[in-house]
């Protein structure tokens, strides 16, 4: 894929494979919006990236130095977890939220399907310290990966020295994630001309633009704001999504927008994980909707469809997966890069 000049040209010396060079980033999609993400502030880095790389596929960030980032976010789901409803922690221990998928950061401002952390320089310390999660606290990671026999040499060609600190640290998995992005699908294509939609697509695109393209907004698929879907509440979970940490009842039920793109390899759905197909989420909002005080506007004008255009409209939402993002061996585990170290 023929990617856009970066908004801004990064000139860096790239350590990453032990060559000194002079390089351009480009890594933004010509139809993408301007990221959110400011660059000035963590300019990209091969070096940087590579020691996000190796610190996100690494179980040495969680207490017993069994889970690691991709433990619950596998670069052949999209870095989406499917194999449980809820995330999976240490000693076995459940989490109380479906993994989300990482792709395409640069472009939100906030994270976590609650919004609790807004930035994502400082994402990463949520799983980091939580309990169920990796049960880690900051200063004890960073005493770990110091006395470590690569991190110090990683850290010294990401940053030009070999201490490691926390700001460092999170600054690397940044950038690794700022790498992730998805752009490449046959929906991406057929809007560059390369490719077209077939009839039933094309059919699913018009049902698509008029119900659902106000809160799943193209290119991105989303629109990264905090809506009401109208999903009956969890007895064990007891979730109320944004209300959880901002304690104001007018955040109770409001759950991030996630994006549509990659739909194959991010399945089970929604923030418990307890949709497994498409077809089922597609079912809630046409007619498992039963508490209409309970959602947010958007959602109050009832979406009918027949089951042939329930058809056409999965159809054309598998235009959106991405095999080329997801089998991008650039995005998998670092081996070549612990090789050379």
């Amino acid at each position: 894929m023929k990617i856009l000049i970066s908004i801004i040209s990064l000139f860096f010396i790239s350590f990453g494979l032990g060559v000194n060079k002079e390089s351009l980033i480009e890594i933004f999609p010509a139809d993408f919006p301007e990221p959110t993400y400011d660059l000035e502030k963590n300019p990209l880095s091969q070096g940087a990236i590579n020691l996000g790389r190796v610190l996100f596929y690494d179980p040495i960030l969680s207490k017993d130095r069994s889970i690691s980032c991709a433990s619950c976010h596998s670069p052949y789901n999209a870095f989406a977890h499917t194999d449980h409803e809820l995330s999976h922690g240490i000693s076995d221990l459940i989490g109380t939220r479906n993994a989300p998928a990482l792709f395409n950061l640069a472009w939100q401002s906030s994270f976590m399907w609650d919004g609790a952390v807004n930035h994502l320089d400082v994402q990463a310390l949520a799983p980091l310290t939580s309990k169920s999660e990796m049960g880690e606290e900051l200063i004890s990671v960073i005493s770990k990966l110091q006395n470590s026999s690569i991190y110090p040499d990683l850290f010294m060609k990401a940053f030009n020295d070999s201490v490691v600190t926390g700001e460092h640290l999170l600054k690397a998995l940044s950038q690794f994630q700022l790498t992730l992005i998805s752009a490449n699908s046959k929906y991406d294509k057929v809007m560059r001309k390369e490719e077209k939609f077939t009839a039933k697509e094309l059919t699913g695109k018009r049902l698509f633009e008029k119900n659902c393209n106000t809160c799943h907004i193209q290119p991105l698929f989303s629109n990264y704001q905090f809506k009401k879907n109208g999903l009956e509440i969890d007895s064990t979970l007891n979730d109320y999504g944004k209300f959880n940490h901002t304690k104001l009842a007018k955040d109770s039920l409001l759950f991030k927008v996630p994006s549509l793109r990659n739909l194959s390899y991010t399945f089970p759905y929604m923030h418990d994980g307890r949709f497994s197909t498409i077809r089922e989420v597609i079912s809630h909002y046409t007619n498992g909707i039963t508490d209409k005080t309970a959602i947010s506007e958007e959602l109050k004008e009832p979406i009918s469809l027949t089951s042939d255009e329930k058809t056409d409209l999965v159809a054309f939402l598998l235009t959106l997966n991405d095999k080329e993002f997801v089998f991008n061996k650039k995005h998998h585990y670092p081996l070549e890069i612990l090789k050379i170290n």
